[in-house]
This record gives structure tokens, sequence and C-alpha cells, in this order.
């Protein structure tokens, strides 16, 4: 059997002591060898620009998120740097012919939480959470466990193991320092950026294979299931917030499209759009993916404090290439899931989390959590391998599939999928706006939409806002109950309101503050039996028939108020209009919203009409 060649740069790496990293990506795989230095945050990731080739790989732990301001069990896990000294791009057949072949001796695996306590935690997480209007879903890691006698040997077997029997794998890795080794196998990029346009890849939705391989009567039957759509749509939602915060034209969703692995398959978008920022702050920007931590991200983060007894350590976090082109610091960053975090003294964890939303079953999430992390036992050896040929269907082939998937766009606003095309009101040009965060960043895509319509828009969080003469205030939505009137958050909302409101200047209350301003209207509000946490419905708004985004866990009870528009349904008061205030349950903004645009337009064109000028 011939031998393909072998690099002198893998076998230093192989046979040395410096730390070093193995990156099977889509155009080869890349062997880097370098020193390692800590940085206290990702601004002090020293780049060189003018590398021409890999520059920096940095290993960005989950506490990283702490740079946003958001909560986390800090474990100390550093944020480390693999400066690049050496690299070399080879085939994986080359690689192959490198890696030995060996035994795994893997002691004491196990599941923590175990099965069933790991379903007591979703159970609350759906009634105590989301049911209590915390966010839209969030997800809850659980571990494997278990300890391996020879950390960088055993590494690079299941290194091995990946590259032969995992496959549609994003990057498959291996990366050693003095403090951990990371091998995986994870389907998704988080963020790439080229030096002008920066690009994000939701993945959501799980299809399980069978035993026996996929079929196209399953992936048919799983892309017709309304809890698989709502978990992707949800979370094209939230990183549509991050690129509206990232891209000065916000982001375009292109797709959707199947990710097929060997144990089970993904719907997946791809996000795209023009940037102007650094890397760093790009990859700052958008920590943490919604597909591993939740949304809203702030809130996520809270809720994963809560649940999750330790740090995260690697998981959810990022592998950061950073590389010099054309003197631009280029960023493709894949997401630490499927990865196994080795210690240096052969302690071995795997995190998985399901994505809990309002119609999640307990045990249904329990066996995504395993099969997540299928391949990955596969190549332990702790789950018996795929019979050779089960991942030989291309699901994607198959007749019907190509349908159903163009299908989910039919539901989704044209704006977000077309290329965004400028609607300047001649009567909005340069009229000001206000957009208030409370804590949930739906608030980047609402500037983006009101920009499009020619205003002038800034957004500040609700800690920074005082008080605006801007020609429109927008009180945006967040998480929580209105009713905690004692809440600081809360208590914001209704100055904000309560102070437009007496002074008889254009407001515009989106979700919670909707609720608060129903409140204040004198409306009961009061939590729903059933959440609308990612619920698209067509309503009547004033008369109009309207395809629209739902994200809340309270609503308003109808009642009649004087010389206040109420529109409601069964769910309650979808809207409010009055003199110089519109409010809506729904979020015109959202990828739900088919209409929200033209809704979003109308509501800003009557609150700022020329006085006098009475509206229909």
């Amino acid at each position: 059997m011939h031998e393909a060649p072998t690099s002198k740069v893998l076998n230093k790496a192989l046979t040395g002591s410096a730390p070093f990293a193995i990156l099977s990506r889509e155009h080869g795989v890349d062997v880097l060898i370098g020193d390692v230095t800590d940085a206290p945050s990702l601004a002090d990731i020293a780049l060189n620009p003018h590398a021409d080739g890999p520059d920096v790989l940095a290993l960005v732990p989950f506490r990283q998120v702490t740079e946003r301001g958001f909560v986390c069990h800090d474990d100390e896990s550093p944020l480390q740097c693999l400066q690049v000294r050496e690299h070399a791009l080879l085939s994986i057949d080359e690689v192959l012919g490198a890696l030995p072949s060996s035994e795994l001796n893997l002691l004491d695996g196990r599941f923590e939480p175990e099965d069933d306590a790991y379903a007591a935690v979703v159970e609350r997480v759906l009634t105590d959470e989301i049911g209590r209007g915390a966010g839209a879903n969030f997800v809850i890691r659980r571990d494997f466990r278990a300890q391996l006698d020879d950390p960088i040997a055993s590494g690079l077997e299941i290194f091995r193991r990946l590259l032969v029997g995992e496959s549609g794998s994003y990057w498959t890795f291996f990366v050693h320092t003095p403090q951990i080794t990371l091998v995986g196998a994870t389907p998704e990029r988080h963020v790439g950026f080229d030096g002008t346009t920066a690009i994000m890849n939701p993945i959501s939705g799980t299809y399980r294979h069978p035993v026996e391989g996929p079929s196209g009567a399953g992936v048919l039957d799983f892309l017709g299931d309304a809890k698989e759509n709502d978990e992707l749509f949800m979370v094209v939602d939230e990183e549509l917030k991050m690129m509206s915060r990232i891209c000065e034209n916000g982001g375009r969703v292109i797709g959707p499209r199947l990710k097929q692995m060997g144990h089970l398959t993904h719907t997946e978008y791809v996000l795209v759009g023009d940037s102007e920022l650094d890397p760093r702050e790009i990859l700052r920007e958008t920590m943490f993916a919604p597909t591993v931590t939740g949304s809203p991200i702030e809130n996520a983060a809270r809720v994963i404090e809560r649940y999750e007894n330790t740090g995260r350590g690697y998981y959810s976090g990022v592998l950061a290439l950073f590389e010099g082109t054309d003197g631009v610091s280029t960023l493709d960053a894949p997401i630490l899931i499927r990865t196994c975090e080795i210690s240096p003294a052969g302690e071995l964890k795997i995190s998985a989390g399901a994505t809990l939303v309002r119609n999640s079953v307990p045990e249904h999430e329990v066996a995504e959590t395993r099969s997540k992390l299928g391949g990955v036992l596969a190549a332990l050896g702790v789950e018996p391998p795929r019979p050779r040929g089960t991942d030989a269907v291309r699901l994607g082939t198959y007749p019907g599939v190509a349908d159903a998937l163009a299908l989910r766009n039919d539901k989704l606003a044209s704006f977000w999928i077309d290329q965004q095309p400028l609607v300047v009101l001649p009567e909005l040009l340069g009229r000001t706006a206000v957009v208030v965060d409370f804590e949930d960043q739906w608030t980047a895509m609402i500037a983006h939409q009101l920009r499009h319509l020619g205003m002038d828009v800034s957004v500040l969080r609700w800690e920074e806002y005082s008080g605006t003469d801007a020609d429109l205030l927008v009180c945006g939505p967040g998480p929580g109950d209105p009713n905690l009137v004692l809440d600081n958050r809360i208590r914001a909302v209704e100055r904000a309101v309560r102070a437009r409101l007496d002074a008889g200047a254009p407001l515009l209350a989106i979700c919670l503050s909707h609720q608060v301003l129903a409140r204040i209207l004198g409306l009961d509000v009061v939590a729903l039996s059933r959440p609308q946490q990612g619920v698209q419905r067509e309503v009547e708004l004033f008369g109009e028939r309207r395809t629209l985004g739902f994200y809340n866990a309270f609503a308003a009870l109808p009642g009649e108020i004087s010389g206040v528009g109420v529109s409601v349904d069964s769910q309650g008061v979808n809207a409010l209009r009055g003199a110089g205030f519109a409010s809506v349950q729904f979020h015109p903004e959202s990828v739900l919203s088919t209409d929200g645009l033209d809704v979003l337009r109308c509501m800003v064109q009557r609150l700022l009409e020329p006085v006098g000028v009475v509206s229909a």
C-alpha cells in the first residue's frame, strides 16, 4: 500500500513538545505550530494582517461572555492564543497516514446529570422560565465525563476516528496547549469575516438518524415538524439581532438547507452582511450563538447560570482562526460543540445541550443531547459505530425535500430574505428616533428597519435613557413579567412610557413595553396558559389581515379605554393606538412578521404625520 507523503511540519508537531493544532476545513487540513499566550480580552489578541496565512488561533471559553456584561460561572478557563510560527496545508490522506492507530482506555464514563435529572431540569425551565416570560428558548447543557490514561495520544486517536467516521463537519480539529487539549467535529460556523463581509450560520432543529440510517421519509417528517421549524426560526431571529449590530445594512437570510452528519441532520440558514468592524469586535459583539445559549442572549446567560452548577469551560465558546490576507485580518470561528475537553491529567468532558422551546418534551430533549454526541461517543467507543453506508443517502436530493425547504421561506419576511432595498419615505427623511433597549436586542433590528424608512436612529440601553426630544421614542421589548412593578427595569419602562404620554410626544411601544403601556391605561396583563414564543399568527389588525411574529408569555386582556383603539383576538390585546402613541404585542421586526415592515411604516407615518392631519 502506498503511503502518502508526510509533512515535516506535521511530523514536528506530533513528535515535538510545542503547542500545535490540526484543523480539517473545507479547503484541506491546516497544521499549525506556535507559542501560546493568554489574553485578558478579545481586544488584546495580537493580530498580524500581513501574515499571509494563519496568524492566530484563539481558544475562546464561554466565560468571555462577561466582556458583554453578561453573567456566568467563572471557571477561570483562559482565553488562549496560539501565535502561529509554522504552517502546512495537507490533505486528509496525508494526515491519516501520519496518525498512528491505537486503543483508547476510557474509564468511569457517565452523564452528568443523568437522564431523569436532566429531564427534570428541562421541565423546570419550560415552566419557570419560558412560561414566565424569561425568553423564547434556552440551552441547558449536560456533560459526558470520563478518564483517559494518555491525554495527547488519546486525543489524537479520537481525532483520527472522527476524521474517518464523522461526516458533514464544518471543522474537525485537534488543538493541544499546555493547559488543555480540544478534539472535536463541529457542524456549525459561528461567525466568519473575509475583510468586508460577515457571515453567521444558525443551525437548529435535529433529525436523529435511526440505527438503520436516515431516510427520505424520515427527513420529510422532520421538515414538517412545527417544533423543529420554530426552533430554527427563533435562532435566525436572534442572530439577525447580532447581524444588525455588526453590519451597517443588517443581515440578509440565505437558505434554508440541510446539514447532514453521521448521526443526525440539522437545518441551517446563512446570514450575510457587509461590516467595517475589526474582526475581534465582530467576535465580541456576537458572543455567543443562540443555538448554544438561547434568546434573548443576556437573560439566557442568567438562566444558564441558574440551572448549570459549574462553568462551561470551552463548550459553546469558539475556536477563532485569524488570518492575514492582503493586509487585512480575516476570521473563521466555529462553535465549540461536539468537542472533547481533555485536561493534562486526562479528565475528559464533552458537553451537549438541547434547545428548549415552549413545546419541548423533556424525554425528547434527553434523547437529543445523546444524539448530538453520537459521533464523538462512537469515536470514544462508548456507542457502537454506525454500519457502513448508513449515511450514503444524501437527504437533500430526496424527492420533495427541496420543496419542503423552500416552503419555509414563504412564511418569512421578504425584507430579510431579499436585498433590503431602501424604502425611504420623504416625510420621514431626517426625522429622529431613539430606541430604548430593555435587555433584548430586537432593538438593533427595529433601528435597522427605521433607518430603511429614512429615519436617523440611535439605540440606548434602559440604564442610559433619561428622556429625549427625538421625534419618535420607541420603547422596546424585553424579558420578564410586566407586573413586577418593583423591578428596576420594569419601573424604567413605566417611567419612559408615562413621561412620553404626559408630554404628548410620539411613542411606539413593543411587546414588554406594550404590556406596561396597557397596564398604565387600565388593562389587566396576565400570563398566558400557553406562551407564544416564536409563534407566527395571522391576525386582524385594525381591519386588515396581517401575518406577524409573536414572542410573549404575557398579554393584556381586552377592555374599553376611552379614546383608544384596541385590536384584540382570543390571545389578548394585539395592539393599541391613541393620540400620539401606538403599541403592539407582536414584533414587526421579526423574520416571522411577513407584513412587519409595512405595519411599522404605517404606525410611524401615523405617529409623525403633520399636526392637523387626521389619520385613517
